[in-house]
């Protein structure tokens, strides 16, 4: 069967449609990692997007049950060159074609995926349908409001807690990794992640030691209304940003943050500590960016930098123990190269700590 990716600037892609007939929309995304498609299908920042993978060859070493940042996998829809329909691995319990057909998951492969993309880079990330049928293709419109509603779809609705370590750590939840998480427990901590509306009495109870605001999916201005809160408990706790949780505290704090053309989404973007000159690689999945500019007033010194555009990719506050990273430091996908962020997360914990003793 025949199927179409239909983009909202007119374009469209044919391919091969697999699953049964049906209609999606979404950003249209790209991911450029060689691996880590199923942290990818999994991963919440992905949630409402068409993902398009740039490498060539997907599926290839299957799908196992280890590797799961989510339950159920996340995008809108996946646009593929070519998919291998079995897996040749030998911790692969199915394949990547079956998982999305389990889950009903759109899947055009077959496509002109390096034309996509070259278009994508130049004009920049849009909506687009993906359809097994050709008559709908011209009945495409833009869906308005999407954006408000991704957060919600893959919070937590209620508390949940996780592990059994000294310090605990209150993750407010905007569609986190599961990843994240497990670095947190083997860092030797308890975890309770509270939906992202929580009430700040409520969380004040749990007596964190410090705050975690995940990643997520969608525009973090939508989150406008919450700022005054996030604010007022990123003063109170040790706090540490991730990816969609840094850009939030910018705005809490009152900086801004803009859409990239065409965001950040692979395994292999190389950042650099502004204070050492060092630079490492670093694993992404963003949309939006914090403007540095912005911060001027803020209370945040720009730590960490992209070395391709300049962008900022990690601050701390001068008065608050605020931390924040836009890259991906548990790296599923991607390299270890910060695993130490959450070391450092709990040093200043620590620090914060004996600040109350001696006070």
């Amino acid at each position: 069967m025949k199927g179409y990716l239909q983009l909202s600037n007119g374009e469209s892609f044919k391919g091969n449609w697999h699953g049964k007939p049906q209609c999606s929309s979404g950003e249209v995304v790209f991911f450029t990692g060689m691996t880590g498609y199923q942290e990818v299908l999994s991963d919440p920042s992905y949630h409402g997007q068409i993902v398009v993978f740039a490498y060539p060859l997907i599926g290839n070493y299957g799908i196992n049950k280890e590797d799961f940042e989510s339950i159920v996998p996340q995008p809108a829809g996946v646009v593929t060159c070519s998919a291998d329909e079995e897996g040749h691995h030998y911790q692969s319990q199915e394949s990547f074609t079956a998982l999305l057909k389990k889950h009903n998951i759109p899947h055009l492969s077959g496509a002109d995926t390096r034309s996509l993309i070259k278009l994508i880079r130049s004009e920049g990330d849009m909506k687009g349908l993906l359809t097994s049928s050709e008559q709908t293709l011209q009945d495409f419109k833009e869906q308005k409001g999407m954006q408000g509603r991704l957060v919600k779809e893959v919070a937590v609705t209620k508390p949940e807690v996780y592990g059994k370590g000294k310090t605990h750590i209150v993750m407010i939840d905007f569609g986190y990794k599961k990843s994240i998480l497990d670095a947190l427990i083997s860092s030797g901590c308890k975890v309770t992640i509270v939906p992202y509306d929580t009430q700040e009495e409520v969380l004040h109870k749990l007596k964190p030691d410090g705050l975690l605001f995940s990643n997520g999916p969608g525009n973090p201005k939508e989150l406008a209304p919450y700022m005054p809160v996030y604010r007022r408990l990123a003063e109170l706790y040790p706090t540490f940003g991730i990816c969609l949780g840094h850009q939030l505290l910018a705005l809490a704090f009152g900086g801004n943050t803009k859409k990239l053309k065409f965001g950040h989404r692979g395994a292999n973007h190389p950042i650099i500590n502004v204070r050492t000159n060092k630079v490492a690689m670093s694993s992404q999945n963003h949309g939006y960016v914090v403007e540095e500019k912005s911060l001027l007033h803020t209370g945040f010194q720009v730590l960490y930098k992209n070395i391709n555009d300049g962008s900022v990719e990690g601050m701390f506050h001068e008065t608050h123990p605020v931390m924040t990273v836009q890259f991906h430091p548990e790296a599923n996908p991607g390299p270890e190269d910060h695993a130490h962020m959450f070391s450092s997360f709990i040093e200043l914990i620590k620090e914060k700590r004996s600040e109350k003793i001696y006070a």
